[in-house]
């Protein structure tokens, strides 16, 4: 077995998860090899193992890695909401712009493979940090605010994450056979069906 400092550790792991973002990203879980990880980061194969028990515990600590990410980045983007109607168009917004561009994302959020994996995972090893208990789900830290706001339709935290939660499979209509030869851009569909929402959840304004 090779010896490593905690240092060279550190980096390996590190490349490890970059690499794993990267060829996850680009050819999918399924199409990405062990050895193709490996060869990035210019260890052999066997080594792998001193840092991952298998590909699967990499791909949980990557999607954990990228839905931190997308909290942040949704985060960010509330932030900038002078109101609370703005703070939710640029939750919708950002939430489903990711899922779009980011296909990680979209196996996180919309097919739900962090939640079928962490099935198959007692726990991960990752220092401690992760463990399979974590939701799978979209954490939806601004529903409690927003009903509390007088002119917010709805004063039911679950029902408005519920709501958001079943707006972001919408992302799958861009595949439906149905309307396929139409004109209109997806991402002009999409603008549209923020502002309904966006509309609808909103009295009085």
């Amino acid at each position: 077995m090779s010896r490593f400092s905690d240092r060279d550790r550190e980096r390996i792991r590190s490349q490890l998860i970059e690499v794993g973002q990267q060829l996850f990203t680009q050819f999918g879980f399924e199409r990405t090899r062990i050895s193709d990880l490996t060869a990035e980061v210019g260890i052999g194969t066997s080594t792998f193992y001193q840092f991952f028990d298998s590909k699967e515990e990499l791909y949980v600590k990557v999607l954990l890695l990228e839905r931190q990410q997308l909290e942040e980045k949704i985060a960010e983007a509330v932030a900038k909401g002078e109101t609370s109607r703005d703070e939710v168009r640029l939750f919708l917004k950002t939430t489903l712009d990711e899922i779009q561009a980011n296909p990680l994302i979209s196996a996180l959020l919309v097919e739900g493979e962090l939640r079928t994996l962490q099935d198959q995972l007692e726990q991960l090893e990752a220092d401690g940090e992760f463990v399979v208990e974590q939701s799978g789900g979209p954490d939806l830290p601004f529903s409690e605010r927003w009903a509390a706001v007088e002119t917010f339709r709805y004063d039911d935290q679950e029902l408005i994450e519920q709501l958001f939660i079943a707006l972001i499979f919408t992302v799958r209509s861009r595949d439906a056979p149905v309307g396929a030869e139409s004109t209109v851009e997806y991402d002009q569909i999409q603008d549209a069906l923020v502002e309904t929402i966006v509309d609808g959840l909103f009295d009085g304004e």
